[in-house]
C-alpha cells in the first residue's frame, strides 16, 4: 500500500557554513527519502534555514549589513552545498517568510486561548550601550565560585560551576564591552508544566512509538515520575531589539524566541512547497492537521531531542496540529576519533570538500556504511574512508561493469546475451559463487534494512552481493573463454552466459545502491540503457529476462568512478587547517570607558608553576558509570565516576549544553581526584572532570586512549 509521508531534517542556522557534521543528518534523511520514493510512496521532503535570533542580528551588524541581507546570502550558500551532495529537498525555504509568521501567530493564538501562555517578570542583564537585553552567552565576567576571569554568563569552564548571569563578578557585555545593568522585563511562557501537557507527553513519548527506545527512556528521565513532574514552563519571548517575528499584541516590543518559530518552519516550508508549485491545497489539511493516513517524520540530532520530543509536540497537540509520527534522532560526527578541529584540519566545510575535487558520493557511501537506527555517534576515519570507498565502490561494484562491458561490446555487439541462472550449458555453478542468485535472494533483506534506517547493514549486504558476483566471474575466467572463441564454438555461449548473469547482478546492485549514490546510479542507468530503475525491478521473484531481455542494447560504457587518492585527503586536511600562528593581542573591551578596571583577555600567558605544584594535583582516569540531568539546573549534569580502587565519586559538571547524558555513560575521562569536596545547591561534588574550550562557545571532555583503566594515575 502506498504511504504518504512528510519528511524534514533539522533546520541549519543561518550564521555559519554547512560542514561534514551537518551532512550526517541531511545525507541519511535523503537516503531514506530516495528509498521510499523507489517504493513508489508519496514523499514530500522539505527544509529551511533557521534565520532568527541574536547571533544573526549581531553578525549582520558587525558586517555592516541588514539581517535580511545576511540570511539571503547564507541561504544561497546552504542551498548550493545541499545540491552539491545531492540532498534533494522538494522545497528549501527560510523561517523568515510570511508562511512561517502566519503559522507562528496561529499556534501562539491557540495556545493562548487554551490558557497555556503565561506572563511574568524576569530579571536580566541589559547592555546600556547596545540598548538590548543580553543572552547568557553574551555576558562574561569572573566566576562567582572560583574567581576565574572571562567566564560566560551561565557556567564556568574552569571549575565547572553553574550560576545565573547576575551572579558574575565584574560582568561585561561581549557585544560592546560595557558593564551591564540589571533590569526587569515581562516575558511570555508556554506552560509546559500544565497537567494537560504532562499527560499528553507521557503518552506521546512512552506509548505512541514515535521515539527510538533510548530516546523514549531519556524523555522518561526528563519528565520525571507521575506526580513528580520535572517539566517547567518555557520562556518563548525575547525583548527588542531582536531579529524575529513580533508576538501579536505586543506592539513590536516582544518577539518569539527563535526556538519557537524554528520548528514551525517545517510547516512553513511545506506550505510554500504546496502553494508555489500549485499543488492541491488539500495537502495542507492532510499533512498538517490531525486525522487521515499521512505521516510526519523528523530527522534530528540527539542534541535537540528535548525541543523536538517535548516542546514541539506539546505545542502542536494543543494548537490543533498533527503531532510527529516518528522522530529519528542520530548521533554526532567525530573525525579520526575526535571532535572536528580547525587546528587539525578536520573541521571541514561542505564547500571545501567540493573545492578540493572530492566526489560527494564517496562521503554519502561512507556515511551510509556507518549509520544505524540508534543515537550512536559515528566516526569519519579518513584512512578507512579511502580504503572503504576504493575497496567497496571501485574494487567491487564498479569493477563488475568494468570487467564485463568490454566482453559484451567486443563479442556481443554491445547487446545482452542470454541469461541462465544456476548453470552455464551444463557447467555447474558453485553454490557459494552463484552471484545472481545471491543478488536476488538479498532483495527483501536489503529493503528492510533501508526501511529501518539500518544503512550500515544494507551496505554490508550489498557488498556481499558484489563479492559473490566477482567471485563467480573469477571462477569462470571469461578472459580465457574469450581467447578460445576462435577455436571452440561453445566458448562464446559460455562467455555470453557469464556476462549476462554478471551484468544482471550489476543492475540489481545499482538498484540497491541508488538511494545512497543517485549520481553513480544515473551513470550506470545510462550504460545499462534501462531508464530510471525502481525497487519494482528488484521485487521477488525477479524476472531478469523481463527487465534485461536477450538482445537488449547497452549504452556506451564510460568509467563510472575513480579511486580516492590519499593525497586528496591530505590536501583537504591541509586546506582546512587553521593557522597556528599566535593570534594578535585582543583589543581591550569598551568596558574600560565605564570602569576603572579593564577586563583581562584570555590570550594572556599563564603564570609558571613548579613541578612540585603540579605534583600536588592527583589526576586519575575515570569511567562515567552514570550521567543524568539535575533538576532545576539549566547547565549542570550529575556524573557518577568509577575511579577504580578509589571507588566511585559524584561530580557536578557544567557540560549539559555540550553532551547528552546517555552518550556519556561508559566513556573514559580525566578527573581531579584530590579536589576538596564542595557543597553545592544540588549536592556534594567530589572532584572535577577536565574539559577543553576556546574563544568560541563549546566544551570538549578530555578522554584517555583506549586501554586506560579507571583509577590509573595521570603523570
Amino acid at each position: 500500500m502506498s504511504r504518504r509521508i512528510l519528511v524534514t531534517s533539522a533546520l541549519p542556522y543561518a550564521n555559519g557554513a554547512i560542514h561534514l557534521g551537518h551532512l550526517v543528518e541531511y545525507i541519511q534523511t535523503d537516503i531514506w527519502v530516495r528509498f521510499q520514493r523507489m517504493q513508489r510512496h508519496d514523499v514530500h521532503y522539505v527544509g529551511a534555514d533557521d534565520t532568527h535570533g541574536t547571533p544573526v542580528m549581531l553578525r549582520a551588524d558587525a558586517e555592516g549589513i541588514t539581517p535580511e541581507q545576511l540570511i539571503e546570502r547564507v541561504w544561497k550558500e546552504h542551498d548550493r552545498d545541499f545540491k552539491s551532495f545531492s540532498v534533494g529537498f522538494d522545497n528549501f525555504h527560510s523561517t523568515n517568510k510570511p508562511e512561517n509568521e502566519a503559522l507562528c501567530a496561529e499556534i501562539y493564538g491557540k495556545l493562548r486561548d487554551a490558557g497555556l501562555i503565561a506572563t511574568r517578570s524576569v530579571e536580566q542583564f541589559y547592555d546600556p550601550v547596545k540598548a538590548m537585553f543580553l543572552p547568557d552567552r553574551y555576558i562574561k565576567g569572573e566566576c562567582p565560585k572560583c574567581g576565574a576571569k572571562d567566564q560566560y554568563g551561565d557556567s564556568c569552564e574552569v571549575c565547572g560551576a553553574t550560576y545565573a548571569p547576575t551572579e558574575l563578578k565584574n560582568p561585561y557585555s561581549t557585544v560592546s564591552g560595557a558593564k551591564p545593568e540589571r533590569r526587569q522585563s515581562e516575558h511570555y511562557f508556554f506552560k509546559l508544566s500544565d497537567p494537560r501537557c504532562e499527560a499528553f507527553l507521557r503518552e506521546f513519548t512512552q506509548k505512541s512509538g514515535a521515539l527510538q527506545p533510548e530516546a523514549a527512556n531519556k524523555m522518561k528521565e526528563w519528565l520525571g515520575e507521575p506526580g513528580d513532574s520535572k517539566l517547567s514552563d518555557w520562556d518563548i519571548s525575547r525583548d527588542a531589539p531582536y531579529f524575529g517575528f513580533a508576538i501579536p499584541g505586543t506592539e513590536g516590543k516582544k518577539f518569539f524566541y527563535v526556538w519557537l518559530d524554528a520548528p514551525v518552519g517545517y510547516f512553513g516550508s511545506f506550505t510554500h512547497h504546496v502553494r508555489s508549485k500549485g499543488l492541491d491545497e488539500k495537502l495542507l489539511q492532510d499533512f498538517l492537521r490531525p486525522g487521515g493516513d499521512t505521516e510526519l517524520v523528523h530527522f534530528i540530532g540527539k542534541d535537540i531531542l528535548y525541543f523536538h520530543a517535548l516542546f514541539w509536540p506539546a505545542m502542536l497537540q494543543h494548537a490543533g496540529f498533527r503531532t510527529p509520527t516518528k522522530i529519528f534522532a542520530h548521533g554526532f560526527l567525530t573525525v579520526n576519533g575526535e571532535k572536528m578541529s580547525k587546528s587539525r584540519g578536520t573541521f571541514i566545510t561542505a564547500e571545501s570538500y567540493i573545492q578540493q575535487g572530492l566526489n560527494p558520493e564517496w562521503l554519502r557511501y561512507y556515511y551510509a556504511a556507518k549509520l544505524n537506527s540508534t543515537m550512536e555517534d559515528i566516526d569519519l576515519n579518513l584512512e578507512d574512508f579511502v580504503a572503504r570507498v576504493n575497496s567497496d565502490l571501485v574494487g567491487k561494484y564498479v569493477n563488475i561493469a568494468s570487467r564485463i562491458a568490454p566482453f559484451i561490446a567486443k563479442h556481443f555487439d554491445n547487446r545482452m546475451p542470454g541469461v541462465r541462472m544456476g548453470s552455464f550449458s551444463g557447467i555447474p555453478v558453485p553454490a557459494d559463487a552463484a552471484g545472481l542468485a545471491v543478488a536476488t535472494a538479498q532483495s527483501d533483506t536489503i529493503r528492510e534494512h533501508f526501511e529501518q534506517r539500518e544503512f550500515s547493514k544494507a551496505t554490508r549486504a550489498i557488498m556481499e552481493v558484489a563479492d559473490a558476483i566477482n567471485k563467480e566471474i573469477d571462477g569462470f575466467k571469461p578472459w580465457l573463454l574469450a581467447k578460445e572463441i576462435a577455436t571452440d564454438p561453445q566458448a562464446k555461449v559460455k562467455l555470453g552466459q557469464i556476462c549476462a548473469n554478471a551484468i544482471a547482478g550489476f543492475q540489481l546492485l545499482t538498484i540497491y545502491l541508488k538511494p545512497i549514490l543517485p549520481r553513480l546510479a544515473e551513470a550506470a542507468e545510462q550504460f545499462l540503457n534501462s531508464g530510471p530503475l525502481t525497487w519494482k525491478n528488484a521485487t521477488l521473484p525477479i524476472d531478469v529476462e523481463k527487465f534485461l531481455p536477450t538482445g537488449h542494447e547497452f549504452g556506451q560504457f564510460q568509467p563510472l568512478m575513480t579511486r580516492v587518492d590519499p593525497k586528496q585527503i591530505e590536501a583537504l586536511v591541509a586546506a582546512n587547517k587553521e593557522s597556528l600562528k599566535p593570534a594578535a593581542p585582543a583589543a581591550k573591551p569598551a568596558a574600560a570607558k565605564t570602569s576603572e578596571k579593564t577586563v583581562e583577555t584570555a590570550t594572556e600567558q599563564p603564570a609558571h608553576i613548579s613541578i612540585d605544584d603540579f605534583s600536588k594535583i592527583d589526576l586519575r582516569v575515570a569511567r562515567i558509570a552514570n550521567a543524568e540531568h539535575v533538576e532545576g539546573a539549566d547547565k549542570l549534569l550529575k556524573l557518577t565516576l568509577d575511579v577504580g580502587a578509589l571507588g566511585t565519586k559524584q561530580v557536578f559538571a557544567g557540560i549539559k549544553s555540550a553532551y547528552d547524558p546517555a552518550a556519556l555513560v561508559g566513556r573514559l575521562t580525566v578527573m581531579v581526584a584530590n579536589l576538596a569536596p564542595r557543597k553545592m545547591k544540588f549536592g556534594m561534588s567530589e572532584g572535577m572532570v577536565l574539559a577543553a574550550s576556546g574563544e568560541a562557545p563549546g566544551l570538549w571532555l578530555l578522554s584517555p586512549d583506549a586501554g586506560a583503566q579507571p583509577g590509573m594515575r595521570i603523570k
